[in-house]
């Protein structure tokens, strides 16, 4: 069922973002939008091809490596998603000004994520990682998730658009991330939770469609 899904939903960020290039009209907007999935398709691509390859033909060393190397790309192409995030609030609601703060927020924590995220200290392609950098990542990417909440909280459903949503997309996004990435290892099943943030990815990336159409 794991592979199932898996699969649907790599497809389905790959049609989304196809959708949204072909029909942009010239609008930037949506430019950003296929960007946006198409950058979520490659990450996650590179850590769930080697899940459904494990889950068909079983696990092995070359797997093990595919596996870690995907979830680094995934760590930081999951932290581009939340940029991209920022600059679709700007081009949906050009008449806000998004707090300096707010983005100074954003913007640092995004630097220090993906440096930590290249430190080989991380031990991605070992089954042990490094679980002081791993707390340390999830930490700080929470504050970046934060910042672009705070945007969609400050904008609200202007222009009937009901971007509002993404607030409740991305808290539930990052709660399920959190908890798997905190408790996975010592309670196997909390990590079905993932299931429910992709789930939460594909509705951000409905909103962009709606938009579109």
């Amino acid at each position: 069922m794991e592979t199932i899904f898996d699969a649907c939903y790599l497809i389905f960020d790959l049609i989304t973002g196809i959708l949204s290039f072909v029909y942009k009209k010239g609008n930037p907007l949506f430019v950003l939008y296929g960007v946006l999935t198409l950058t979520l398709r490659g990450g996650d691509a590179l850590h769930l091809v080697p899940r459904i390859k494990r889950a068909l033909y079983g696990t092995n060393d070359k797997i093990k490596r595919q596996l870690g190397i995907g979830l680094q790309v995934s760590s930081i192409t999951m932290t581009v998603f939340y940029i991209i995030l920022l600059f679709i609030w700007k081009f949906t609601f050009p008449t806000l000004q998004a707090p300096l703060w707010v983005e100074a927020m954003i913007w640092i924590s995004t630097i220090i994520r993906i440096v930590v995220c290249f430190l080989p200290q991380n031990n991605w392609t070992s089954e042990e990682g490094n679980r002081k950098l791993s707390v340390i990542r999830n930490v700080v990417v929470a504050v970046t998730g934060i910042g672009v909440i705070l945007l969609y909280a400050i904008s609200g459903n202007m222009y009937d658009l009901h971007m509002n949503r993404m607030v409740a997309a991305i808290l539930i996004s990052f709660g399920c991330y959190i908890l798997v990435t905190l408790w996975s290892k010592t309670k196997p099943k909390i990590g079905l939770l993932m299931i429910s943030k992709t789930c939460a990815y594909m509705w951000v990336i409905v909103m962009g469609l709606q938009l579109l159409f």
